[in-house]
């Protein structure tokens, strides 16, 4: 079927048909709902090219991924963040454009998809404290939505976050709430401005306990199993072990929970631990209970979330720029218990 024939199906105009499909604010509601259900019944599916030659777009949205030896993009996390995106590109008739690119390289990728109108926005992953991206974006004139915030870049841009710093301070607070006092940290590269705004977190609800921040006890590089492994070794090896550790992801947790297992320790009795949990499709924190206390947030419906915003600015539905900092839940699992008696004995 085509939009000649859907339209005639539906006695209307195959200008109001077409503004119908790709969301145009002055069609009604009822109109609207009326002609996505007759395409979905019928499998009408747009002319991408036609498309993009009647709006001007060229139906495609922008990731650059660079290759870095110091944080790795392409994870489990960004891989459910991307399906997110992808989801809502899909619903729009959008497609997604990836170009992966040496470190030193990145600032010219995001130049070329300027110059070249290869897409009509991106989105921007990983910011670090002041972004020079975000600056170069706003000058360059290519609409995009900031997954994460750049603290100290003065450029208005949009963004989506969560909220770190909160979440941080609560997981810190209920684990001082169970008499824990000597609590690790291990955290993603604190360049990274996700990183940063969880150690101040951490240490805000230290410092507001009167306890001060103990840098044996903390510990940032790429959030991986290995290097949650070897940091807890390393503190569960000291003379004065933590009782608790609280990591920046699910996947440093699983090493932690290793090295507490291999020095005969019981997980929730003898060590607690606390995660960030990003909801990941494929690495779900347990069926039904949780395995690890975390705080949670889902980055495929952040990536759901980005897509939307991005094509809302492109298509003239919003203007920017756009703000959404979303709370992270609190959810109990079996890795948290009480502090030991021998570790509340100490601080006595």
């Amino acid at each position: 079927m085509n939009l000649r024939e859907l339209s005639d199906l539906l006695g209307l105009s195959q200008t109001t048909v077409s503004r119908a499909l790709n969301g145009y604010p002055e069609v009604k509601e009822a109109t609207r709902k009326r002609v996505m259900e007759a395409a979905h019944a019928h499998n009408y599916h747009p002319n991408t090219r036609a498309k993009s030659l009647a709006t001007g777009r060229t139906m495609s949205i922008g990731h650059v991924i660079p290759l870095s030896n110091h944080h790795e993009m392409v994870n489990c996390v960004f891989s459910d963040f991307i399906a997110g995106a992808g989801e809502t590109y899909a619903s729009r008739g959008y497609d997604m454009r990836v170009s992966v690119v040496d470190d030193s390289d990145e600032a010219q990728a995001y130049e070329r998809l300027a110059r070249e109108g290869k897409v009509d926005g991106v989105i921007v992953h990983g910011p670090r404290l002041d972004d020079e991206r975000i600056p170069l974006l706003d000058k360059l004139g290519l609409p995009f939505v900031v997954h994460g915030r750049s603290s100290n870049c003065t450029t208005p841009y949009s963004w989506l976050d969560v909220n770190n710093r909160s979440a941080f301070q609560r997981a810190t607070d209920f684990l001082l709430d169970l008499g824990h006092r000597r609590i690790g940290l291990i955290n993603g590269i604190e360049s990274m401005d996700f990183a940063m705004r969880r150690r101040d977190g951490y240490a805000s609800a230290l410092e507001a306990r009167g306890l001060p921040v103990d840098p044996a006890l903390t510990h940032s590089f790429e959030m991986t199993e290995p290097f949650g492994y070897a940091k807890a070794c390393e503190m569960l090896d000291a003379e004065t072990p933590p009782s608790a550790i609280i990591t920046s992801s699910l996947i440093p947790a699983l090493g932690v929970r290793r090295a507490v297992e291999e020095r005969g320790l019981a997980i929730g009795k003898d060590v607690s631990i606390i995660c960030f949990d990003d909801a990941l499709s494929y690495l779900p924190n347990g069926v039904g209970s949780p395995i690890f206390t975390a705080t949670r947030s889902s980055v495929r419906d952040a990536g759901r979330r980005c897509g939307e915003m991005l094509l809302d600015l492109i298509e003239g539905k919003a203007s920017g720029p756009i703000h959404e900092l979303w709370e992270a839940e609190l959810l109990v699992g079996q890795s948290t218990g009480p502090a030991p008696a021998q570790a509340v004995k100490a601080f006595a």
